[in-house]
């Protein structure tokens, strides 16, 4: 048994380990980054750790959200480095039995397929496993981040 931490963004479902998952908090005070990447909206401050906030939305090419809805954030630590990732709402923990994990549904864009693992058809929902690794590493250069990290006060 596999369990995902799971979230909604456009109304779809969509899971990470567990295991990759350090919390879950509601919108933060975010400091913007001028010239970053488009999917970077800032840089937050999380009891005096500095992390990069990635909107989904905008790495998954989803239409934006509405000014009105809340967002959540899901902090992921991957290769040593503290990430927070925009949804659109966090679901809870889901425990699924890792033989019925499939391969990314056709109906997804060919971009998209690239960044999801895999599917668990659940009995309420399809739960759609995110390449987390993937997703950050898409279309962003970091590095220039880590100056401004080292000089924003957040």
């Amino acid at each position: 048994m596999t369990q995902y931490v799971t979230f909604r963004l456009d109304g779809a479902l969509y899971g990470i380990e567990v295991n990759k998952v350090t919390e879950i908090l509601r919108g933060e005070d975010i400091t913007n980054v001028p010239l970053s990447p488009e999917a970077i909206t800032g840089l937050v401050n999380l009891r005096g750790q500095i992390a990069t906030l990635i909107d989904l939305r905008k790495q998954l090419m989803l239409p934006p959200r509405g000014n009105e809805e809340t967002t959540m954030m899901v902090v992921v630590v991957l290769d040593g480095e503290t990430l927070s990732l925009m949804v659109d709402s966090i679901g809870d923990v889901r425990e699924v039995d890792e033989g019925d994990f499939e391969a990314p549904p056709d109906t997804l864009s060919q971009e998209m397929r690239e960044l999801i693992l895999g599917a668990y058809k659940l009995s309420d929902d399809l739960l759609l496993v995110l390449d987390v690794e993937r997703v950050v590493a898409i279309g962003q250069d970091t590095r220039g981040l880590e100056k401004a990290k080292e000089t924003t006060v957040v």
